[in-house]
C-alpha cells in the first residue's frame, strides 16, 4: 500500500513548483545564464543553448523534475562543448578526452554522452587520428613503427588501431627517415668506425626503428660518409 506522503512524490501536480523571477548572464563565464526564484541559490545555471533549448525565462515555473531533468542535458551539453573546444588546440583520442573531462571533474556518464556524440559526429576518430599521427611522428621527428606504436597506446588507441596505423606506413619512408637520424647523430658520435656504429645502432633502435631498417640506414651513412672522405682525400692529393 502506497503512503499518502509517497502518493504526494509521485504526483507531478504535487510537484513544489518554482516561478522563475529573474535570468542573468555569468559575470565570468561566457554563455552561462543564472536563473533566480525567491532563493539567493539559482533554480538552475545553465549554458546558453540549453536555455535556447527549453525556452527559460522569467516568469515560467519549474517542477522539481523539470529542473533535474534540464540540470542533467546542462550537464552532459557542456562536457560535450568543453571537448570541442579542448579539440580546438588539436586532435585528441577518446582516452585524452575521456582523462581530460574527468580532471575537470564530469560525471561518468556525462563523459560518455560527451564522447558518444562527438564520435557520432565524426568529430573524434581514434583510427583517422592513430594514421595521421603515425605520418607525422615518422615524417617530423624521425621516429620508428616501433616508438610510434607504443606513443598511439599511450594516448589511448586501441592496440589494432595502433597496429594498422603503423601497418599503413611506407617502408621507404621510413628508411629515409632512420638515414636522416642517422646522417645527424654520426657526425656528433667519437670513437673508431665500428664503436661508431654499435652507438649508431643503439640509437636507432632507441627511435622505434626495425633491426633491418636499422642496419641498411647505418650502411647508408656509413658508405656516404667514407666516399665523402674519399673524395676529399683525393682531392688533397690533386692538389699537391
Amino acid at each position: 500500500m502506497i503512503k499518502p506522503e509517497e502518493k504526494r512524490q509521485n504526483n507531478p501536480e504535487e510537484e513544489e513548483q518554482q516561478t522563475v523571477l529573474s535570468v542573468s548572464l555569468d559575470k565570468k563565464q561566457r554563455r552561462l545564464y543564472h536563473l533566480y526564484g525567491e532563493a539567493e541559490q539559482p533554480i538552475l545555471s545553465v549554458h546558453e543553448d540549453i536555455l535556447i533549448k527549453y525556452r527559460l525565462m522569467k516568469g515560467m515555473t519549474l517542477s522539481e523534475r523539470q529542473a533535474a531533468e534540464i540540470r542533467m542535458e546542462d550537464e552532459r551539453y557542456r562536457a560535450y562543448i568543453l571537448a570541442i573546444g579542448y579539440l580546438g588546440l588539436q586532435p585528441r583520442t577518446k582516452q585524452q578526452i575521456h582523462r581530460y573531462l574527468l580532471r575537470k571533474e564530469f560525471e561518468e556518464a556525462n563523459i560518455e554522452y560527451a564522447l558518444e556524440r562527438l564520435e557520432n559526429e565524426h568529430i573524434v576518430d581514434d583510427e583517422q587520428y592513430a594514421r595521421q599521427f603515425a605520418s607525422g611522428r615518422m615524417k617530423n621527428s624521425l621516429k620508428g613503427r616501433l616508438w610510434i606504436k607504443q606513443e598511439l597506446r599511450q594516448r589511448g588507441v586501441s592496440s589494432q588501431a595502433a597496429a594498422d596505423a603503423v601497418g599503413s606506413l611506407d617502408d621507404e619512408a621510413e628508411l629515409q627517415a632512420a638515414i636522416t637520424a642517422a646522417g645527424k647523430k654520426w657526425r656528433s658520435l667519437k670513437g673508431e668506425t665500428a664503436e661508431k656504429r654499435h652507438k649508431l645502432f643503439a640509437f636507432l633502435l632507441r627511435r622505434g626503428f626495425p633491426g633491418q631498417t636499422v642496419r641498411q640506414a647505418i650502411q647508408t651513412v656509413v658508405d656516404s660518409e667514407e666516399e665523402t672522405s674519399f673524395e676529399e682525400d683525393d682531392g688533397l692529393l690533386l692538389d699537391n
